[in-house]
């Protein structure tokens, strides 16, 4: 008989303070651990915010409002979560110094998400721009950063320079997004501001990865990160199928129009989920890990396309139940132009990933497009907004049947030829 596993010793058990020497980036069976699930549980509440104010502006017919302010929330609170992913993949120890700062971390997202509301409402009424909250909420979080990096510099050596990098490219950017907060800039300057502030952020991960060697990030592990990030956005999805199916209910009961709108809700959330996952991000990774900075960047136009479809099945469910200010058609765009720039952006993606482009791909994309015009002829010749989203609910379905039908094949054939380039195998 197999002997039975020792259990653990105390030294085991204890979250002691360990050195900060970079994990390895070829681990075997790495996976996100419970406190990287419990820190993205704040962005559940981030995103919900933002995506409510989204969907109550756009409902409001203030088109200006909604998408300025949440384009601005969508980057900070991406912009947040990719840059402790990132971190915690390379130097994650576990000890109680790491957790304890990963909950100031936490504690920084609930403070940015709680000012969404007054950076909306400062949009909405013009002037001054409010995203005080916001980026005391952003500087707590990235105090807290600037402190892991330090760390791991000191007890890194061989890779002092690239930590390093990343605590300047963090610092500046503080200081400027400090002055955000006690000077009343207006909305032009701040956006021109916060602009350049993105760019030095963006520039300490460009310099500290491409100049100085990079940090120790794992390339399956970061891939399962993102994905879970793409889970909590597709739960936006699946919160306003509820609001609309809620609506329905309240006002008609349980009729054929309740049970098309949570067909409508859940299928394109789940078939967004499926599309997702014809990327094949971990094994490109693995190889090509200089492809990280487009594929990482980039999903910040994935996410915040999730987010948005989700909040526009909310305007959905403002509009059938009679309290959205615009139009059947209008009300279908917030749902129909988040799913065309997501579509837009997995194709995209795939295709930079693989480093090739794939014919069959345009037949899709024209499918998927005769599908959406449809759906808007839909709606504006008065049809029911219920059945409009069923025809859109396709839009994707398109793509997650072409993938099992054919392109799970083109995919294996470029990845084939693609490593053949790389000199990876002979």
């Amino acid at each position: 008989m197999p002997s039975s596993p020792k259990p653990p010793t105390p030294e085991e058990l204890h979250h002691h303070v360990t050195k900060m020497g970079g994990r390895d980036p070829h681990e075997e069976h790495r996976t996100a651990t419970p406190l990287e699930l419990l820190f993205d549980l704040t962005f559940v509440i981030a995103f919900g915010l933002a995506a409510s104010q989204f969907a109550h502006a756009l409902a409001e017919g203030h088109y200006f409002t909604a998408i300025t302010g949440f384009s601005f929330a969508c980057f900070a609170i991406c912009w947040a979560w990719i840059n402790f992913s990132w971190f915690a993949s390379a130097y994650d120890t576990d000890d109680w110094i790491f957790r304890v700062v990963t909950m100031v971390q936490m504690i920084g997202v609930i403070v940015l998400a709680i000012g969404l509301p007054r950076m909306f409402a400062s949009i909405e009424h013009g002037g001054h721009f409010d995203n005080g909250i916001m980026v005391l909420g952003y500087v707590i979080m990235r105090v807290a950063l600037i402190f892991q990096w330090l760390r791991a510099a000191r007890q890194d050596p061989s890779r002092r320079q690239a930590c390093m990098a990343y605590v300047v490219a963090i610092t500046i950017a503080q200081i400027g997004w400090i002055v955000l907060i006690f000077i009343d800039f207006s909305l032009l300057v701040t956006f021109i501001m916060a602009t350049a502030l993105v760019v030095v952020e963006m520039a300490g991960p460009y310099i500290a990865e491409r100049k100085f060697g990079g940090t120790p990030w794992h390339a399956h592990h970061i891939v399962e990160r993102y994905g879970l990030l793409a889970i909590i956005a597709l739960g936006e999805g699946v919160v306003g199928t509820v609001a609309s199916l809620s609506a329905v209910v309240d006002g008609k009961g349980w009729t054929m129009d309740a049970g098309l709108v949570c067909i409508a809700g859940v299928g394109l959330t789940f078939a967004m989920w499926w599309m997702y996952y014809t990327i094949p991000s971990a094994h490109v990774l693995h190889v090509h890990r200089e492809r990280s900075f487009i594929w990482g960047y980039s999903h910040m136009i994935i996410f915040a396309a999730i987010v948005a479809t989700g909040a526009g099945l909310h305007v959905a469910a403002y509009y059938i139940d009679q309290k959205a200010h615009i139009g059947a058609v209008a009300t279908l765009m917030t749902v129909a132009l988040p799913v065309l720039v997501y579509v837009g952006a997995i194709y995209a993606l795939y295709t930079y990933m693989v480093q090739e482009g794939d014919r069959f791909h345009v037949w899709l994309i024209a499918a998927t497009l005769v599908v959406f015009a449809v759906s808007i002829a839909a709606a504006a010749a008065g049809i029911n907004l219920t059945y409009a989203l069923i025809v859109l609910m396709f839009a994707p379905i398109v793509t997650v049947v072409g993938y099992e039908f054919l392109g799970h094949r083109h995919q294996a054939e470029a990845l084939e030829r693609d490593l053949e380039k790389s000199g990876t195998v002979h």
